[in-house]
């Protein structure tokens, strides 16, 4: 792999980073906004609602997680 496409890569794994972290962010708010519901909002639809979206964005999460992974491999050959 030749300088150009290494750099290219590991901008590319700086912006993944910075997506992940920001997802991280926001599945902790989401996190905590449940975790301060009345127990009757959290068994209801505002607290599924909630508890969806951590979980999706833990998923999501997961994946840059696999996504950044990769692309490290792909760079150190």
């Amino acid at each position: 792999m030749n300088d150009a496409r290494r750099k290219a890569i590991n901008d590319a794994i700086s912006k993944l980073e910075e997506a992940k972290a920001e997802l991280e962010t926001a599945r902790d708010e989401e996190q905590e906004y449940y975790d301060n519901m009345p127990e009757a909002f959290q068994n209801g639809e505002k607290g599924e609602k909630a508890s969806d979206a951590v979980s999706k964005l833990e998923d999501a999460i997961n994946d840059l997680d696999n996504a950044i992974s990769l692309a490290q491999e792909a760079v150190e050959g």
